[in-house]
């Protein structure tokens, strides 16, 4: 089935509530620090490098990743690897993951949507290319998990990665560097670059430089907010991100498609607090 721009867009907008938690909670990063890191960064490396294996040098989950200044990934990687394992990370934030989205869903953790979503986006992830998307190629190799609530986070965590596999190649298309696209990020959102929260591990020199090139190329102005190509080249890298995420629901039939879409309906509801799903 062909998968419009609009739908992939719309999908992001019902799975990215599910998946993110694992990132903005507390229980993800608690579970993987508990195997004997001390740093929260540690764990966030441990953890979604962890299918990549230790052999995975810091240039390569630099690569990957591609949002992270100079050194930054090389603080981490490989040296937690001395401290955990990836099998033991990838299973800690499964578990983490899980009890967050068990104590923020409350009464909805119970629900048949739950094992629907989780089958339909697994099944999706699993039937769709990886050709050009390593980070995802990779995930989709981890053990799929077998008890409804896990199986929701797999398969959000999945779609995810086939998504930011994506946006990398968005952004590396359209000439942005991973930094640059946090101050787009930030800018088209309000919030002044030196108040981003991604941008925090960047020196306020590197910052300035890095908002000095965007300016260079007319896309800041001098107060340092986004100018009308500024404005326009997010708008691009929106487009084609959606644009390269709708292959991934390419082998759902429109029935499984509304299916999926009316069971995380629901769902993101109650983990954006209420805020209406589209």
């Amino acid at each position: 089935m062909t998968v419009s721009r609009e739908m992939a867009r719309r999908m992001f907008e019902l799975v990215e509530p599910i998946a993110v938690v694992t990132y903005m909670d507390d229980e993800p990063t608690a579970a993987v620090m508990a195997l004997g890191l001390d740093d929260p960064w540690d764990a966030y490396f441990a953890g979604r490098a962890a299918p990549l294996g230790i052999g995975a040098p810091a240039e390569l989950v630099d690569a990957l990743f591609y949002n992270f200044a100079p050194g930054e990934v090389a603080r981490h990687i490989p040296s937690v690897w001395s401290k955990v394992s990836p099998e033991a990370a990838n299973f800690a934030r499964q578990n983490g993951s899980v009890a967050a989205r068990r104590r923020r869903l409350g009464d909805l953790v119970d629900s048949p949507s739950i094992g629907r979503a989780g089958d339909t986006m697994i099944e999706a992830a699993h039937t769709a290319s990886h050709d050009g998307r390593g980070l995802f190629a990779a995930v989709r190799t981890l053990p799929v998990p077998t008890e409804p609530p896990a199986r929701l986070w797999f398969g959000a965590n999945l779609l995810r990665e086939h998504r930011g596999d994506g946006h990398v190649a968005a952004l590396v298309s359209l000439g942005v560097s991973g930094t640059e696209s946090h101050v787009l990020h930030a800018l088209a959102d309000g919030v002044p670059a030196d108040r981003f929260g991604r941008l925090s591990h960047l020196t306020p020199a590197h910052l300035d430089r890095v908002v000095g090139a965007l300016r260079e190329r007319g896309h800041v102005d001098v107060d340092c907010w986004l100018t009308d190509d500024g404005a326009r080249l997010k708008e691009r890298l929106e487009t084609l991100t959606d644009e390269l995420a709708a292959p991934a629901y390419a082998s759902l039939r429109e029935s499984q498609l509304e299916q999926v879409i009316a069971d995380l309906r629901p769902l993101a509801d109650r983990l954006t607090l209420g805020e209406p799903a589209p």
